[in-house]
C-alpha cells in the first residue's frame, strides 16, 4: 500500500469512528467484538423477558409477516424474529456489527443510516428498533422514515429512563467505566409516546406498551407501569388496510 493509499485508508477509518459527529462505541472493535458475549452472560435473563414482551406486542397485529430491524447489530434479535414466524431483514450503521451478524444470520443485511432508509414506501410490514432508538440524533425523522418503510407500524424495545440501572450507568460513565451509554438519550414510555405523537401528527394509530426488568425475586416480570429496566412499545397504524 502506497503512502497516499495509507493516508486515505486512515482518513476513512477515522470517519467511521464517528456518527452524528459523536464518538460511538459501536464503531470500536474493542466493544463490538464482545457484544454477543454480553448477551450470553450477564444479560441472558433480561433478554429472555425482553423477547417475551416484544413478541406479545407484535403478534397482536396479524398483518405483520415481514419486518425490518434497524440497529440490528450482530443480529441478536433479528435471528429471533424468524423464530416467532416473522421474516426479518437487518440494517445497521456499524460495519463491525454487521460483519459479525453476517456470519450468524442467513437473511438480508443492509449497511445504512436510519435517518435515510434506502427502501421504497411500504417495503416491509413493520419496523423494529431494539436497544438502539436512544442513539438517534433526530428521532422524529427516524420515526417518519420508519412508517414510510413499514406499512403497519413500529415496535420499540428500549431501556427505560426510570430505572436504577440508568443511574448506576451514569455514575460508571463519570469514572470512564461504561462507554455504551455515553451518547444515549434514554426514554420513559411517556417521553417516547410524546415523540411519536409529534412525528405522526395527522396519522391514525394505536399505542400499547409493556415494561419488564425488575429483579428476579419480584413476583411479576411484565406489567403496565413505567417501572423497570426495559419497555416494549408497539405503534399500530390504523389508517391503512
Amino acid at each position: 500500500m502506497s503512502n497516499i493509499e495509507k493516508k486515505q485508508f486512515g482518513l476513512a477509518t477515522k470517519k467511521l469512528e464517528k456518527w452524528q459527529d459523536r464518538d460511538e462505541w459501536f464503531f470500536n472493535r474493542e466493544h463490538t467484538d464482545c457484544y454477543e458475549d454480553y448477551y450470553e452472560g450477564p444479560y441472558k435473563r433480561a433478554e429472555i423477558w425482553q423477547k417475551k414482551v416484544l413478541a406479545k406486542l407484535i403478534k397482536k397485529d396479524e398483518r405483520v409477516n415481514t419486518l425490518l430491524e434497524y440497529g440490528c447489530g450482530t443480529t441478536r434479535f433479528t435471528r429471533w424474529w424468524e423464530e416467532i414466524g416473522i421474516e426479518a431483514t437487518g440494517a445497521d450503521i456499524s460495519p463491525f456489527m454487521l460483519g459479525q451478524g453476517s456470519s450468524l444470520f442467513d437473511g438480508d443485511l443492509v449497511w445504512a443510516d436510519s435517518h435515510h432508509m434506502p427502501f421504497k414506501d411500504n417495503t416491509f410490514d413493520a419496523l423494529a428498533f431494539v436497544a438502539t432508538f436512544a442513539y438517534y440524533d433526530d428521532p422524529i425523522k427516524v420515526i417518519r422514515e420508519a412508517v414510510r418503510v413499514g406499512k403497519y407500524g413500529i415496535v420499540f424495545g428500549i431501556m427505560n429512563r426510570n430505572s436504577p440501572k440508568v443511574v448506576r450507568r451514569r455514575i460508571q460513565q463519570t469514572f470512564n467505566f461504561n462507554p455504551y451509554y455515553e451518547t444515549a438519550n434514554f426514554y420513559t414510555p411517556k417521553k417516547l409516546i410524546a415523540t411519536i405523537h409529534k412525528a405522526l401528527e395527522g396519522r391514525l394509530y394505536k399505542i400499547e406498551w409493556t415494561a419488564t426488568g425488575l429483579p428476579k425475586w419480584f413476583p411479576m416480570q411484565q406489567w403496565g407501569l413505567p417501572v423497570g429496566d426495559f419497555f416494549g412499545l408497539h405503534v399500530k397504524l390504523t389508517d391503512v388496510e
